[in-house]
Parts: C-alpha cells; structure tokens; sequence
C-alpha cells in the first residue's frame, strides 16, 4: 500500500523536533519536504535545525527555507523558551547537507501538483502558506487535508491573554489561510493542555537507545526545565499532538465545526483566534476543532519516535 505524501511547514523548535521524528517514524507516510519559517526563532537556525534533525534521523528530507519575517508587522521569536538556536544552545554539530533552493511558498505550490492530495501540516506561524496562497489561489483544491497547530479557542493564550504564539507572530498569514481553505483541522493551545505527559515519563523515554532520544534529550533539556518550573509536573507537546491528529486521525475522540476568525488588530486581542460557538455570523463552519485525542494512542506515538521498544511503556 502506498504511503500518503506529508508536507510539513515549521519552524524548528524544540517541540517541532519532536513532531517531525513522530512524520519521520510513521510508517504510512511519505514526508515529501519540510518547508521552514521563521518563529521559534529565526529563519537561519529554523533551517538549520531542520536539516540537522533530518541528519539525527536518518531521512533524506528536502529542506526548503521560506519566509525570514511575517507578512506586515515585526514579531519577538521564542527564544526564550527554546534556546537563541531553537535547539536549546548545546552547540550541536552544524549539518552536513545545505537547504534547497527553492523557496518554501514556491516549494509548496509544486509539491501539491506533483502530489496532489497530500497530508499539509503545519505547526509554526502560516507565512509561508499565505504567501503560497498568493501566488496560487487555487492551493487548496490539492491539499486532501490541512492540519495547523495554532489558536486559543476560548482566549486561553499562551503569548498574550488571548493568543497563542503560532497565529500571534503573523495574524495577517493565519487570516489569509483560514479565509482561504474550505475547511482545515485546529489543534488549538487549549487541547494541549487536556493532553499534558508526566516530565517523569518524558525523562524515561529520553533515555532510550539510539540517536534520536539522546539528540532531543540534549536539546530539549533547557526547555523542559523552562516548562517545569513554569507548568508544573507535565510537558506540554503543542506539535506533537497536531503531529498526532495529522497521522493518526482515527485517535481523536471528538471534534467540533465552527466558524473561526483571527483578530488582526485590537490592543489587547490581536492575534486571537475567535470561534462562533453560537452560529451567530452566518459565516461557513470551517475549522474542526480536536477537543480530544485518546491518551494511550498519543503515548505510544510520541514514545515510538523516540525509538522507545513497543510494549516497554507503560500505560498512564
């Protein structure tokens, strides 16, 4: 059986790290490419993560650079959750291979020819697919499905009062791709935080045998003492369970449509992903929000891209 093409935009990051090991391991899929932004931090380290966690796990992935900048306006990175680097400032050895030259916009328009019906997620901000959108409005007709990590549904932020960081660095972008897709798949802040992993079980995983646990056991050590401290006994995979939803749909336990519009201004709310809950703008339905994704299922994903031995964790 053949396996389903996965474009991947991102910006890595720590948490991307682990979200593209998860792509990586699937053995149903295909990635076809990564295509990177600037977020997490900026554009030349994003990259170069990219290609280096291409390296640890042993995939030939093309990387294609994109957007260095949001749309409009300037935006402060995550530095410092991530590290200056993204990947926790351990020094790693820079990568081998170098980046495409094709731009990430372009790079994604191509791609959706050349395999059309492909899986898009996305798990940093949306620069680089609303400028794709600008070149070809007529993207979305061959992308079989949209996958985005971003929002806070209810106002529950994670950047500001009320957004999360992914729609909050580039809100004119996630505008453009929402208004759009006829419909797309959010895995907003607020799931991540049903969905919370003991750092104890976390820490076990991390030493299992082989590359891949001990690279993001180095390079995650600085965010998950940054998460600890600041949310207390559980880690938090914002991209690993968009990554989850994405490969494994069949793991959801429950979703909900609604109208969903992003504030690009406001002094206290830009960036915020508001949702009609109550059907009051007459505007089409077109997010499906995960509320839920089962546990077991998100372990077990989670722990397999690490190279943890199927069977040896045990359940929560």
């Amino acid at each position: 059986m053949a396996r389903l093409p996965v474009l991947i935009d991102t910006d890595p990051g720590v948490d991307d790290a682990w979200a593209l090991l998860m792509a990586f391991a699937s053995p149903d899929h295909e990635v076809v490419g990564l295509t990177v932004t600037a977020g997490n931090v900026g554009l030349a380290h994003t990259v170069r993560n990219a290609l280096r966690l291409c390296e640890v796990a042993g995939v030939d992935v093309p990387v294609f650079p994109g957007c260095a900048d949001p749309l409009v306006f300037p935006a402060e990175d995550a530095a410092y959750v991530h590290g200056r680097d993204g990947f926790g400032d351990t020094g790693y050895l820079p990568p081998a291979r170098k980046p495409e030259a094709e731009h990430a916009a372009l790079a994604m328009v191509r791609l959706s020819h050349a395999h059309p019906g492909l899986l898009l997620v996305c798990l940093g901000p949306l620069t680089n697919l609303a400028l794709a959108l600008r070149l070809d409005p007529t993207l979305p007709a061959r992308i079989g499905r949209l996958v985005v990590m971003g929002g806070a549904v209810t106002g529950q932020g994670n950047t500001s009062v009320s957004a999360e960081f992914n729609i909050a660095f580039d809100p004119e972008a996630a505008h453009v791709v929402f208004e759009a897709f006829p419909a797309y798949d959010l895995v907003d802040w607020e799931a991540v935080l049903r969905h919370g992993i003991p750092h104890a079980d976390v820490e076990r995983w991390l030493e299992a045998p082989g590359p891949k646990a001990a690279f993001y056991k180095a390079i995650s050590r600085r965010t998950r003492e940054w998460s600890e401290d600041r949310r207390g006994t559980h880690w938090h995979s914002a991209d690993g369970l968009a990554m989850a939803a994405a490969l494994a749909p069949d793991g959801a336990t429950g979703w909900v449509r609604h109208a969903l519009a992003v504030e690009t201004g406001g002094r206290l709310a830009r960036g915020a992903t508001v949702v009609d809950w109550g059907g009051r703008s007459g505007r089409p339905a077109r997010a499906r929000i995960l509320l839920g994704y089962d546990p077991g299922r998100f372990r077990a994903l989670l722990a397999g891209a690490l190279g943890v031995p199927t069977g040896s964790d045990p359940p929560a």
